[in-house]
């Protein structure tokens, strides 16, 4: 079991969020992840910055933790070929280290370029067309093409590791894990569904799964759970709804009637390390075995402190179920 951590771009500035890098690679975590949004989810989160310039300064001040984008959309606001540009250049820069997490993106993030958010039947066509950009690119020369909804003329990545990066495609069902399987090396969920595994199998992947598992640490479990209320009310809003809504004030309209009850059946808060195992392993038995901890709580030292104290050994002990319908329910904390 490899274990992750959450870099909340939408909770902390730029520096902030190199310096927790550094930390959670002193602290033992086995890779970084980082959202690439253009918006928060709501406006009181307050930031926002530029993923990939955080991945490139992450890669130079730290030596061996990994890099992940969760996820980027390499269809609306960005051209695949800059994506594959990009992607290239991190893996040369961080020697390796780097994974390219992609998805069909939330219209929270896309709609701002102008060109609209496409029905998801077409947002997977169109990544489907992206992820074949990508690695026409990465085989080097010049390269054109031509598909129902992206077009690449006559372009050259210059600059290509000898190994390319991985893709982890994120999934929330069936036709998003047949993606993953055909045309990615790995999974990426935010939904600990077993079924998601299973669709993901039985479409012939047999890459990693990545999971994001919602915590909250704090000294008690009552602050904890106020924190995550406060600015992560939107985790709890199902894909549906996160990847439709377009502005931070439509969240925030969305998840008025959340309940601090409604944070703690979703997330561990608090000091308990039993509750962190706990909802960790209905991820694992729903067959992920990349765990990456999505901290909501309000004190990022503490958080990372107790995880290299209580949580590194009790996580990697976790063993990926099976992946199939009925393997595991998460836990909650207290």
């Amino acid at each position: 079991m490899q274990i992750g951590y959450k870099l909340a771009t939408e909770q902390y500035g730029p520096n902030e969020l190199i310096r927790q890098a550094r930390k959670a690679e002193a602290a033992g975590f086995d890779f970084v992840e980082m959202s690439d949004h253009f918006h928060p989810w709501l406006d009181k989160q307050g930031h926002s910055p530029f993923t990939w310039t955080l991945f490139g300064a992450v890669a130079a001040r730290t030596d061996r933790i990994g890099l992940v984008t969760g996820v980027t959309c390499p269809t609306v606001r960005y051209h695949p070929a800059v994506i594959a540009q990009a992607a290239a250049t991190l893996a040369l820069v961080s020697d390796g280290r780097f994974v390219l997490g992609v998805g069909s993106g939330e219209r929270l993030n896309e709609h701002v370029v102008g060109r609209g958010f496409p029905a998801v039947r077409e947002r997977h066509v169109m990544l489907r067309e992206a992820l074949e950009i990508i690695r026409l690119l990465w085989r080097g020369g010049y390269r054109s093409y031509d598909g129902t909804y992206l077009r690449l003329e006559d372009a050259r990545v210059f600059d290509l590791p000898d190994e390319p990066p991985l893709i982890s495609v994120a999934a929330s069902g069936g036709p998003s894990a047949r993606i993953a399987a055909e045309l990615g090396d790995s999974l990426f969920a935010t939904e600990d569904k077993p079924e998601i595994v299973d669709h993901y199998r039985r479409a012939g992947g047999s890459g990693p799964r990545y999971a994001e598992v919602p915590v909250a640490w704090a000294p008690d479990g009552a602050t904890a759970a106020r924190t995550a209320l406060e600015y992560f009310p939107w985790a709890l809003t199902g894909w549906k709804v996160m990847s439709e809504l377009p502005n931070p004030v439509n969240f925030e309209a969305a998840t008025a009637t959340v309940r601090e009850e409604d944070i703690r059946a979703r997330f561990a808060c608090g000091p308990d390390p039993e509750g962190y195992v706990a909802n960790a392993r209905g991820f694992a038995e729903a067959g992920y075995d990349r765990l990456v901890l999505m901290n909501a709580g309000p004190d990022p030292d503490g958080f990372l402190d107790f995880y290299a104290s209580e949580l590194d050994g009790p996580l990697r002990e976790l063993t990926p179920g099976a992946g199939t319908p009925g393997a595991g329910a998460p836990g909650a904390g207290s």
